[in-house]
């Protein structure tokens, strides 16, 4: 792949004007349109996604592979109960590849997404993402790649984690067309009313602090592909 490149176009001012209002903004044609179109293309093209789901403070993974083994009936029953904890509490579904924290870590893998994750935790993006924020203390991104496909959701929470120094929240939105009757939006609450809604949208950060309660609807089966993102918080090591 060809190194990653911020839209040269941006204006980091301007966006940290709108950001402060509201502590949320959407920046379209984040990346140059070259990088865009090959993460998306390295997205859709990966096998190694994992599917991550809670239970409570408990996370289970299983790769692809191991999910084509499942009967309909061992389906059944885990949307069951990935449903049933919707209904009670936190809960979440969706699928994921990992990139390591670690700065020797990420320089050391082949991963297109570890050079990803450390192109945002340094030099320009860096530099433009402390601004729009007005957090000078940013200097690391964590990252992970996320596929949403039918029936795939994750219920409102904030973000807020003890010792994780988490200052904002992103999301690199790389799905090339999305409807927003299709699901996956982004939702901010207010109590009981939804405050605002990001549609997924390709080539666009999403960008909010932390904390913020917030929410990503549930996907329908008419949506013609998954709502790719890459996703993370910016912090403080």
């Amino acid at each position: 792949m060809t190194p990653f490149r911020l839209n040269p176009e941006l204006d980091a001012n301007a966006l940290a004007a709108q950001f402060v209002r509201h502590g949320r903004l959407q920046i379209p044609n984040f990346l140059d349109m070259p990088s865009a179109t090959q993460l998306h293309a390295l997205l859709s093209d990966r096998e190694d996604w994992v599917q991550v789901i809670n239970s409570g403070d408990r996370v289970f993974e299983a790769s692809r592979s191991s999910r084509a083994t499942m009967t309909d009936q061992q389906r059944d029953a885990l949307d069951a109960a990935v449903y049933a904890g919707a209904r009670r509490g936190f809960q979440f579904r969706y699928e994921a590849i990992r990139v390591p924290d670690g700065r020797d870590e990420r320089r050391g893998s082949a991963d297109p997404l570890a050079a990803l994750a450390t192109f945002l935790s340094e030099g320009p993006a860096r530099d433009l993402l402390r601004t729009v924020t007005g957090v000078e203390a940013i200097d690391f991104a964590d990252a992970q790649a996320t596929a949403f496909g039918a029936g795939d959701f994750l219920t409102a929470h904030d973000d807020a984690v003890a010792g994780k120094r988490r200052h904002a929240a992103y999301v690199l939105g790389l799905t090339p067309q999305w409807r927003t009757e299709w699901g996956g939006l982004l939702l901010f609450h207010d109590d009981h009313v939804v405050s605002q809604g990001f549609v997924p949208s390709f080539n666009t950060l999403n960008l909010f602090s932390v904390p913020q309660r917030h929410s990503v609807s549930e996907v329908t089966r008419a949506a013609s592909d998954r709502r790719y993102s890459v996703t993370g918080w910016l912090r403080s090591r």
